[in-house]
C-alpha cells in the first residue's frame, strides 16, 4: 500500500527534529569516565565527552550519574556516524558570558574562589567563566605575594566585558576602596577630642605610629606616646599590636592621637609632691651646654642648670655630671601651668653648716 508509511518512517516522526545549536534538555542514561549518554527525544541518544562538560580533566562518573536531568548544546547532528555530539561546558560558558555582562551593565559584586595565583594577578571563574584580576586591581595597597588569595573567596565587580576578545576584568581593589571610605564616613560620625578608642598598630616610624582606628589611621606622635620621654618608637611598639589610645584632635582627616591619659598625668602628683624648697632626688636623664635634665617621676623632668649645679664654677654640666647619675638638689621654682620645675645642688652646698662646708670644699 503505497499510501501506507512504512514503520520506520512512522518511527522516525514520533522523535523530534533538532538542528546545530539549538539547548535541549535531556535524561542520563549511561556514564563512562571519559563520556555521558544522553537520551534527548532523538532518533540517537547525545554523546557528551568530558571535553565538552568541563575544561577541566576530571572522571564523568564522579560528577554525573544516570537519571540526572542535563540541559545541553547540540553541536553536531551527526558526527558522520549518526551520532549527536553534545557541549554542556560551551552552554555553560554562554550562560556565564550573559550573567557576567549583566553583572558589568549593573556594577553587581561578585564571589568567586580564585582558582589560580599569576605573577600577574589572580583569576577566578564564574559560571564557568574565566576572569582575570590584575595584581594592580587586587587590593587597595601594594602585595608583592598575592599566593595568600588561592582558594580564596574575593568579592570583585567587572570593570571591563569583552568577550570577543575574551577579555574580562574583574576589580576588587574599588570595592575596598569603597569599603574604606563607608567605614571613614562612619567613625568620622562617631568619634571626638577626648574620646578613647581601640585601635591596631599599622606602622611605626622614627617620628611616631600610625594607628588603624577602624575605618581611618591616626597618628600617635613620638612626643604623646608617653607621659616620659620615647627614644625609639620601634623598641615600644610592634605591628598588629592592639592599642587603646584618647583622641587628641581633629582636623579634616587627620586624627591625632595620645597615650597621655590625662587621669595618669604625673604632674598631678608633682603638684603635691615638689613644692618650693622641697629637696628632692632625681636621675640625670640628659644633658646639653646649659644645664642637665632630672628625672624625679617618670615623665616629670626637672631642669638644674648649669650655674645651679656647685658654688664653685663648672663650665658644663658634663664635668661633674653624668648619664643615669642620681643627685639630690631644691626645688626653687615650680610652675605647674608650664609643666616646669628648677632645681638647685648649689643651694643644698648653701644650707651646709659653716663646719660641713669647709669639709665638704676641701674635699
Amino acid at each position: 500500500m503505497s499510501e501506507e508509511q512504512s514503520f520506520d518512517e512512522m518511527l522516525d516522526q514520533s522523535f523530534k527534529t533538532i538542528r546545530n545549536g539549538e539547548v535541549v534538555e535531556g535524561t542520563v542514561i549511561d556514564v563512562k569516565p571519559d563520556a555521558a549518554f544522553i537520551n534527548i527525544g532523538y532518533k540517537a541518544d547525545g554523546i557528551l565527552t568530558k571535553d565538552e562538560y568541563s575544561n577541566d580533566n576530571i572522571d564523568l562518573t564522579t560528577v554525573i550519574k544516570p537519571g540526572d536531568k542535563l540541559e545541553v548544546k547540540i553541536l553536531k547532528v551527526n558526527d558522520g556516524d549518526g551520532q549527536v555530539i553534545l557541549t554542556y561546558k560551551r552552554l555553560a560558558a554562554e550562560k556565564g558570558s550573559k550573567r557576567l555582562e549583566e553583572a558589568f551593565n549593573n556594577h553587581e559584586i561578585l564571589t568567586a574562589k580564585v582558582s589560580q595565583v599569576l605573577k600577574g594577578g589572580l583569576t577566578v571563574n564564574v559560571e564557568d567563566t574565566r576572569i582575570f584580576i590584575p595584581a594592580s586591581l587586587v587590593s587597595d595597597v601594594f602585595e608583592r605575594d598575592l599566593t595568600k588569595y588561592q582558594d580564596q573567596e574575593i568579592q570583585f565587580v567587572i570593570t571591563e566585558f569583552n568577550p570577543r576578545r575574551r577579555r574580562i576584568i574583574g576589580n576588587r581593589r574599588e570595592i575596598l576602596v569603597e569599603q574604606k571610605k563607608e567605614a571613614a564616613r562612619e567613625l568620622f560620625e562617631r568619634i571626638q577630642p577626648g574620646d578613647v578608642v581601640d585601635g591596631v598598630v599599622k606602622n611605626v616610624t622614627d617620628f611616631g605610629a600610625f594607628v588603624d582606628l577602624g575605618g581611618a589611621d591616626g597618628l600617635l606622635h613620638i612626643s604623646e606616646m608617653s607621659w616620659g620621654r620615647v627614644e625609639n618608637p620601634k623598641k615600644i611598639f610592634k605591628v598588629g599590636e592592639p592599642l587603646t589610645v584618647l583622641i587628641k584632635d581633629i582636623k579634616g582627616e587627620k586624627i591625632a592621637l595620645s597615650l597621655k591619659f590625662p587621669e595618669q598625668n604625673p604632674w598631678i602628683e608633682a603638684a603635691n609632691s615638689f613644692g618650693i624648697g622641697s629637696v628632692v632626688s632625681g636621675r640625670v636623664a640628659r644633658m646639653t651646654d646649659f644645664g642637665a635634665f632630672v628625672e624625679l617621676l617618670p615623665g616629670v623632668d626637672a631642669l638644674l642648670h648649669v650655674s645651679q649645679i656647685s658654688r664653685d664654677h663648672v663650665d658644663k654640666p658634663s664635668d661633674v655630671l653624668r648619664i643615669g647619675q642620681e643627685i639630690e638638689a631644691k626645688v626653687v621654682d615650680f610652675n605647674a601651668d608650664e609643666h616646669k620645675i628648677s632645681l638647685s645642688m648649689k643651694a643644698i652646698e648653701q644650707d651646709r653648716p659653716a663646719e660641713d662646708t669647709s669639709v665638704y670644699t676641701a674635699e
